[in-house]
């Protein structure tokens, strides 16, 4: 548990008790009581950032010693949004220009998982994200990542974290919690690297995010037993009423590519209590920001569905701050923080007004103040080191100098057009020149996984129900290794993008059968954007429309590839060392019988 501090308490009792004046308060308001579900008129007085008083019945009492009175027309008056659970890096925005797209839609806390980051560049890029998110109008707390790389031995990437490594980063100022902790399997199992890198987070007072998929009765428990007090990966029916019986906090997510909200509110809107139901929205990219939101969304969409706009609210604000151990955020009641909202319309749920520490900071969708910049050198690093890859390497050749026949192949398959899990499906397909080849079927592509940190390692094999790619695709953004991935029908298409990419320090590019059409550039750590919010939306929101021409007519092309190499998502997915069965946690022959 930890209490953000006040600057004087003192002070804060003297203005509670009305023997000073208070910096704020503000007026004709519908006041949301977090605590009792009750919604009624409510006069707030600010001190120093804290609320110190809310005052319910002489509503005009004590307004002439206050130092500025602001008048809310009758707007409702609630508590700062909270992100349970997102990646800086998914929104491919550095973290200064990630604040500037998410404050005006009421994000004034967000816990953040580096991983990303940390996967490439290490704790020196958990140290930028950290740096880089002091100093705003908002709060960007830290989770330290439990699992660089992911799943050892199944993937590599440009880290490797260990206890030690919480042991020091937990010293961090914003540091408040072990990142999702997705090596479920090793916490069920009881493996000694998981083991103590959680008792490393519990001696080091941090709360435990988690991240665990399709499991339910004993294996869930041992989840439970484990340390993991959240999780976010909730998807199907029925697995959030088992994680809530669970103990487990269920932050429900709307990202960019998971859209879980509706499946969750079906699964719980029967249940009499709800009090672990937390909102998030892990990977969001910043075109959505703009276009649609940010936590302000979730929210929307739950209400939408049914719930009622107060535990709404509650979930995408003091839930969430119990669930990292915050003990006085997530309500405006006295002494919480000043973080709020003044909103009028919960249909549109756009805030008319926005407070951070008491001090307004946006209105009517816009900053009111500057966000510093601030530079990095990190952010200027080259993190794509790709051995070279001559075109030849593009072919998918078939073992033991087959020319001709068939070929069995293991071949990942994924469920629908939208899903991120995948099955296995064994084909044979025909062999032509010693090359396995896909011309006769337009749902098949290749996928060459390529090592961006230096090392040798690739894998090339195949993906059906991928989405159209007449041409290629490929990415830096892949997560969670981030090594490039390329998704293509043709090797000379596949070639043009590796090129590109390489070149650029990374980001995401596409190319038809015979033209490179658009690279989106990220060249900070491969990932992020070195423009600003509303930019690299327009760049973003070109790449999309620029896939969409090559057959990718997905709900989101852009991240499409990214689910590819999750291999701490089921069933089967790819890494720079193999085919991975991520249930088994293990790497599986692409020739079974080669």
């Amino acid at each position: 548990m930890r209490k953000i501090p006040a600057l004087d308490k003192r002070a804060l009792l003297k203005a509670a008790l009305g023997k000073i004046e208070a910096d704020l308060a503000v007026k004709n308001t519908l006041y949301f009581n977090l605590f009792t579900g009750e919604e009624y008129p409510a006069t707030v007085f600010i001190h120093q950032g804290f609320v110190v008083h809310v005052e319910s019945e002489n509503l005009t009492d004590h307004l002439e010693n206050v130092k500025e009175v602001i008048d809310a027309e009758g707007s409702t008056i609630i508590p700062g949004l909270i992100d349970a659970h997102m990646h800086v890096e998914s929104t491919m925005l550095t973290p200064r220009n990630f604040a500037e797209a998410v404050i005006p839609h009421g994000t004034t806390t967000v816990i953040t998982d580096p991983h990303e980051v940390a996967n490439v560049a290490g704790e020196e890029a958990v140290e930028y994200m950290h740096n880089a998110g002091l100093d705003l109008p908002m709060r960007q707390y830290i989770n330290i990542p439990s699992c660089i790389p992911a799943v050892p031995g199944l993937e590599q990437s440009g880290a490797t974290f260990d206890y030690t490594v919480v042991d020091r980063l937990a010293k961090l100022e914003n540091v408040i919690g072990l990142a999702e902790v997705m090596d479920f399997k090793g916490v069920e199992n009881g493996s000694d690297r998981m083991m103590d890198i959680i008792e490393a987070a519990e001696r080091n007072h941090l709360y435990i995010q988690g991240h665990i998929v399709n499991e339910s009765g004993r294996q869930l428990s041992a989840y439970v037993v484990g340390g993991p007090t959240t999780d976010h990966e909730t998807r199907a029916p029925g697995e959030a009423i088992n994680k809530l019986r669970a103990g487990l906090y269920v932050d429900a997510r709307e990202s960019s590519m998971a859209h879980n909200i509706k499946t969750i509110w079906k699964d719980v809107k029967h249940l009499p209590w709800r009090s672990r139901l937390a909102l998030c929205t892990d990977d969001r990219e910043s075109a959505d920001i703009l276009e649609k939101g940010h936590m302000n969304d979730v929210v929307r969409l739950l209400i939408h569905e049914g719930m009622s706009p107060i535990e709404a609210v509650r979930a995408g604000t003091l839930h969430v701050a119990q669930e990292i151990g915050v003990t006085n955020l997530g309500a405006v009641a006295p002494g919480f923080v000043a973080d709020f909202l003044l909103v009028k319309d919960f249909s549109t749920f756009e805030p008319e007004k926005v407070f951070f520490g008491g001090k307004l900071v946006a209105e009517k969708g816009k900053m009111v103040v500057e966000i510093k910049e601030r530079s990095f050198e990190i952010e200027k690093r080259n993190t794509v080191n790709i051995l070279p890859i001559q075109p030849n390497d593009f072919f998918m050749k078939v073992p033991n100098d087959q020319q001709k026949g068939t070929i069995k192949v293991n071949v990942p398959t994924y469920y629908d057009l939208n899903a991120s899990i995948t099955k296995l499906q064994l084909e044979e397909l025909p062999v032509k020149n010693g090359v396995v080849d896909i011309s006769h079927d337009p749902d098949l592509a290749y996928v060459l996984t390529i090592n961006r940190y230096g090392k040798k390692n690739s894998t090339l094999g195949l993906v059906r129900n991928f989405g159209g790619v007449e041409g290629a695709v490929g990415s830096t953004v892949a997560h969670d290794h981030h090594n490039l991935m390329i998704v293509y029908r043709y090797p000379e298409a596949a070639h043009r993008v590796y090129q590109a990419l390489k070149a650029c320090g990374g980001g995401i590019s596409c190319s038809s059968k015979n033209n490179l059409l658009y690279t989106l550039e990220l060249p900070v750590f491969g990932l992020m954007s070195a423009v600003n919010c509303f930019e690299t939306a327009k760049r973003a929101k070109k790449m999309k429309e620029v896939l969409r021409s090559i057959g990718l007519d997905t709900l989101n092309p852009l991240l499409r590839i990214v689910t590819l190499g999750l291999t701490v998502i089921p069933e089967f997915k790819y890494s720079d060392l193999g085919l991975v069965d991520v249930m088994q946690t293990k790497l599986i022959s692409i020739f079974p019988e080669g």
